[in-house]
């Protein structure tokens, strides 16, 4: 089964890669690796749907639909790069950013569902390093942002 056949099967699809607002570019291939951007939690139409802060705007299960929607993001601007999920050889690594009232430290459990997310579309070779940090506040208010590192087969 591909990755796009294992997605289809979660009833996933890739959301459409928004245009930075910024100069800098969603994803960069260098010595076989696909460093992909910080990416936000946009749904399929662009929109952020969850904001504020986790352990007061915001709860876990919030927290955790925010870090799938970043990693559903992760993955498109990884295909826009490497043509293909299928082109991956491994996750390497994600750092996942919370944004955190003073307080909360369920910042690893939030993070968790992107990494299910890879391990479900990747298999074995969806299993990663990993950061979970607190952070006071991330851009536009929302409450997760993950970058992410994916090493390609034959070094890309």
């Amino acid at each position: 089964m591909t990755c796009e056949e294992r997605l289809a099967a979660l009833g996933l699809t890739l959301p459409p890669l928004p245009k930075p607002a910024f100069d800098y570019v969603p994803a960069v291939v260098e010595r076989g690796l696909v460093w992909v951007s910080g990416q936000l939690p946009r749904d399929a139409e662009g929109n952020l749907p969850v904001l504020g802060r986790l352990g007061a705007e915001v709860d876990v299960e919030e927290g955790r639909r925010a870090a799938a929607l970043c990693a559903l993001q992760g993955l498109a601007a990884l295909r826009s790069v490497a043509g293909s999920l299928d082109a991956v050889a491994r996750v390497v690594k994600l750092t996942g950013f919370v944004a955190s009232a003073t307080g909360f430290a369920e910042q690893p459990r939030v993070i968790d569902a992107a990494s299910n997310l890879m391990g479900q579309v990747f298999g074995e070779a969806g299993r990663h390093a990993r950061s979970a940090v607190g952070v006071a506040m991330l851009p536009r208010n929302v409450p997760v942002e993950i970058e992410f590192v994916f090493a390609l087969r034959d070094g890309g």
